[in-house]
């Protein structure tokens, strides 16, 4: 242990001054051959003191969260408060190229990037310094990083919450591109890097917020929920029990883990298989899902040990 705890501290040494700029998702650039966000990363975000769920009150919290944490590519246009950005268009994006928390367009349009490799610990609050700076920042200029702190407004405070997001999953970062404007040799290196770890990913569209993934040779289904976790593990562990939570054959609810206080289960499901094929089978469980959160009775014995089960399988999904 002494060993492993010499080499970590030698690697954040290393890192001491000017940090490259890399994404969440790409090798952090001490060398562990860990993501940057569960290395250096993870010391980055401790400044401030996080909230359970930074994104709660937004009717799309949970694909927001799948944004920040799940998904490689994605975009979906926000609808800012009266007098924030008037005639501002503003995406919210998973990465910007080298990093960037928010890159203005030559027109004037604004993405923001969620991925983003230091902060303040609180996701929201970084959201909206980046849209902030963006909305003063040149147009045809990236925004760079910025600390915060717990006196700084959330994203609550500019974005309307009550929109539901239309996120679009892309299979690359063509996105990034903006017409008749030429590519440096620093944006190519953060295209190729972002594509290099990007997991064919897919939006389910029978439920809301699951999202089909290939990871190597296994495929999963990570379903984001708010459902507050002790009334939805007693529904799971009713529906395990009964052998009532597949969806579809072979198929196997192997655990799940927590994504900015929100709990996250996850399935296995034969490769080959896709998205498509799971469609029906997942709205069907959801259904099931729907009437065993109605059941308030206590848990029987074989539920109990379910429930047991379910509580101590919690997952990690790596692809590499």
């Amino acid at each position: 242990m002494a060993k492993k705890s010499r080499a970590a501290e030698s690697a954040v040494i290393e890192l001491e001054g000017e940090v490259p700029v890399v994404g969440m998702r790409e090798p952090c650039p001490c060398g562990s051959g860990r993501r940057y966000k569960a290395c250096h990363g993870r010391e980055a975000s401790k400044a401030v003191a996080a909230p359970n769920r930074p994104f709660q009150g937004f009717a799309s919290e949970c694909d927001i969260v799948a944004m920040r944490e799940l998904i490689p590519s994605a975009t979906a246009e926000l609808t800012l408060k009266p007098g924030v950005a008037d005639g501002r268009k503003v995406t919210l994006a998973t990465v910007l190229p080298m990093a960037y928390p928010a890159l203005v367009r030559a027109n004037g349009d604004i993405l923001l990037g969620l991925q983003v490799n230091t902060g303040s610990g609180d996701p929201s609050r970084d959201l909206a310094n980046a849209l902030q700076r963006a909305l003063e920042a040149p147009f045809g200029e990236p925004v760079g990083l910025e600390r915060v702190t717990t006196d700084s407004p959330s994203a609550q405070e500019f974005i309307d919450q009550s929109v539901v997001l239309d996120v679009v999953v892309h299979d690359n970062f063509d996105f990034w591109m903006e017409q008749g404007t030429d590519v440096t040799d620093e944006v190519k290196a953060s295209l190729e890097r972002a594509s290099e770890y990007a997991n064919p990913t897919v939006k389910l569209d029978s439920i809301d917020s699951g999202y089909w993934t290939q990871m190597g040779e296994k495929e999963h289904l990570r379903w984001i929920m708010s459902t507050p976790e002790n009334e939805l593990l007693n529904a799971l562990a009713r529906l395990h029990a009964a052998g009532e939570d597949s969806i579809g054959p072979d198929t196997k609810l192997v655990g799940m883990f927590r994504a900015q206080g929100l709990v996250v289960p996850v399935w296995d499901i034969p490769l080959g298989r896709g998205a498509a094929a799971i469609e029906e089978p997942t709205a069907e469980f959801g259904k099931r899902l729907a009437a065993a959160l109605e059941l308030s009775k206590p848990l029987s014995d074989s539920e109990r040990r379910a429930r047991a089960g379910l509580t101590s399988r919690q997952v990690t999904l790596r692809d590499a």
